[in-house]
């Protein structure tokens, strides 16, 4: 198993279950509040950690109880916590999730510590590129950051995997950089300008991230499973039916544990099959990590 870094955001995810999301202006009643621990980066170290990776996780928490509490619990699953940032006087960051009785969620996040994991920290942990295979990254923390990462990966001969969520413009210098794009179709819409309504839609919109520079793009697609596109082909992997209970974490957990069959030395193709089959047993329960 080949060393993974993961830089991203740590935050607590504060959960309402609702009948129906609320519209703009809206207040519904919620029938149930739970606190997960939570962050796309956070959520995917667990998951390539738990699939058998071996994780290292730079990201910046405040000094509260959130940030102690999840400090704890990337130490007790077994990632290094050697890089993780404790900010005084910034909150950990926070996400306000509405969950429906059909398992989809709308999200809101406040970055708080998420947003000093600036250019000069990426820096300062260049060492740790020296011996990791995998870089997996998500768009939770400030771009600059991003592109430093980037950059230092291409330096150290690491291949970058970027869940680009949430949306945002990337440039050429960067895609011809990246290994894998990972995102999910209201994503890949945002990326390329394409709209996307079936797997053939999916698949044009991949061709034209391939043609700006990424060596693979993988499209999650929920309950359609995912989609591979790269030089040899287009290939879907369908999801087994499940009864879903909550979305949330679904795509961290699908790139975390991708990230780790890569590392393991699978096939992208067996590493897309695998991830799918775990995004698959996620959405069967509720949050992702609870802590109240």
């Amino acid at each position: 198993m080949k060393n993974i870094l993961v830089i991203g955001s740590t935050n607590t995810d504060m959960v309402i279950r609702v009948s129906n999301l609320p519209l703009a202006g809206q207040t519904v009643l919620g029938d149930r509040f739970q606190v997960f621990a939570g962050g796309k980066g956070a959520n995917q170290a667990i998951a390539a950690q738990r699939a058998g990776g071996k994780v290292r996780f730079l990201t910046a928490v405040g000094n509260d109880n959130f940030g102690k509490a999840a400090i704890d619990t990337f130490a007790t699953e077994g990632i290094d916590t050697s890089a993780v940032q404790v900010i005084d006087g910034v909150p950990t960051g926070v996400a306000l999730i509405f969950v429906n009785h059909g398992g989809e969620n709308c999200i809101a996040v406040a970055a708080g510590a998420n947003a000093q994991l600036t250019p000069e920290v990426v820096d300062q942990y260049s060492q740790l590129f020296a011996d990791v295979s995998y870089l997996l990254m998500q768009l939770e923390t400030p771009m600059a950051a991003v592109e430093s990462a980037v950059a230092l990966a291409r330096e150290n001969d690491v291949r970058v995997i970027l869940n680009p969520a949430p949306a945002a413009a990337l440039s050429d210098s960067m895609l011809t950089t990246l290994f894998c794009i990972t995102p999910n179709e209201t994503e890949l819409e945002a990326l390329t300008g394409v709209e996307v309504k079936n797997v053939q839609d999916a698949a044009d919109a991949a061709s034209v991230l391939l043609q700006r520079g990424v060596q693979n793009v993988v499209v999650t697609m929920g309950a359609a499973g995912a989609l591979i596109c790269n030089s040899d082909g287009v290939h879907h992997e369908q999801a087994q039916a499940v009864k879903v209970v909550d979305t949330t974490g679904a795509g961290d957990t699908f790139n975390g544990v991708f990230t780790a069959m890569l590392a393991a030395g699978e096939h992208p193709r067996d590493a897309v099959r695998l991830a799918v089959a775990a995004a698959s047993l996620s959405v069967q329960t509720a949050g992702v990590r609870p802590v109240a």
